[in-house]
């Protein structure tokens, strides 16, 4: 009887040790953890906030579309927490989207009045937006056209039936392209000739498709087109400068982003990609 009590003394002892051991193993694993958890917490390399990635939305002129995807690139290449959506159109239905409340974190726009229009309403700040580029207006027909168009009174020809140009209204191309043949004594003569688009792009595929025989697009348009070739440079005596603004749009709900991505579109590697697409920088 007493070696079994002795015996059973052993066992509960040993029990007991390795319960204890058990529970010292238990109460260092969390603090271990907590030790890691904190380290990598302060490198900012695993917190459950940086690893979720931020999306901008960029309201862009249409002739700004292939420049800004190589960017795009470039930029998610070396920010592996931002996300770049574009949304590409006519400057003037851009400004308008924003004014409705549209989600928008920055504003490319061809033309400084939409970025004014929108500054002045407050949905931009003022000292947020800058002009970014410059651009030319040209003519463009098929790359395989024969009618021989060398200026605007040139296309008053009876073989000239179509002349896409953008929507004035909401278009800058087109309302630079307006302003252009109103200096020229054209804008009436040409009306029944005119075939409106939604931005400066559908005009250029307009005359890639021949749905027109002659466009009026931005210089940087006509240079991504192998199906169209330049007619002429419109005189830039006859409108006003091509300028392209870039400003942050206040609602943003990702301002510091929005702010990174602004100061990057304006750094020499960025302005080296806009000049390989035709865009001039100004001085």
């Amino acid at each position: 009887m007493k070696r079994f009590i002795r015996h059973s003394q052993v066992l509960l002892f040993v029990f007991s040790i390795v319960l204890l051991l058990a529970g010292c193993g238990t109460n260092q694993q969390p603090a271990a953890n907590a030790g890691s958890t904190a380290q990598i917490g302060s490198s900012g390399q695993a917190s459950s906030k940086s690893a979720e990635t931020v999306e901008l939305t960029v309201s862009a002129a249409a002739s700004l579309t292939d420049a800004l995807k190589e960017i795009q690139n470039l930029y998610e290449t070396s920010h592996k927490g931002v996300k770049l959506n574009f949304n590409f159109g006519g400057s003037g239905a851009l400004e308008k989207q924003i004014e409705q409340g549209a989600p928008s974190d920055l504003f490319l726009s061809a033309s400084k009045k939409n970025m004014k229009s929108l500054v002045d309403k407050q949905f931009i700040a003022s000292d947020q937006q800058k002009t970014w580029l410059t651009n030319e207006l040209v003519a463009v027909i098929p790359a395989d056209g024969t009618t021989n168009i060398a200026s605007v009174t040139d296309l008053t020809q009876k073989e000239v039936k179509k002349v896409a140009i953008g929507i004035p209204e909401s278009v800058p191309a087109g309302k630079y392209a307006q302003e252009a043949l109103t200096s020229t004594k054209l804008w009436d003569a040409l009306q029944d000739k005119l075939v409106q688009a939604k931005d400066v792009r559908q005009a250029l595929q307009y005359v890639e498709t021949g749905n027109a025989d002659v466009g009026f697009v931005y210089k940087t348009d006509a240079l991504t087109s192998q199906k169209t070739k330049i007619a002429f440079e419109v005189d830039p005596k006859t409108y006003s400068p091509v300028e392209y603004p870039i400003g942050i749009v206040k609602a943003s709900k990702h301002i510091q982003e929005a702010e990174d991505f602004y100061a990057f579109l304006q750094s020499q590697e960025s302005l080296n990609i806009m000049a390989k697409y035709g865009f001039t920088i100004p001085k």
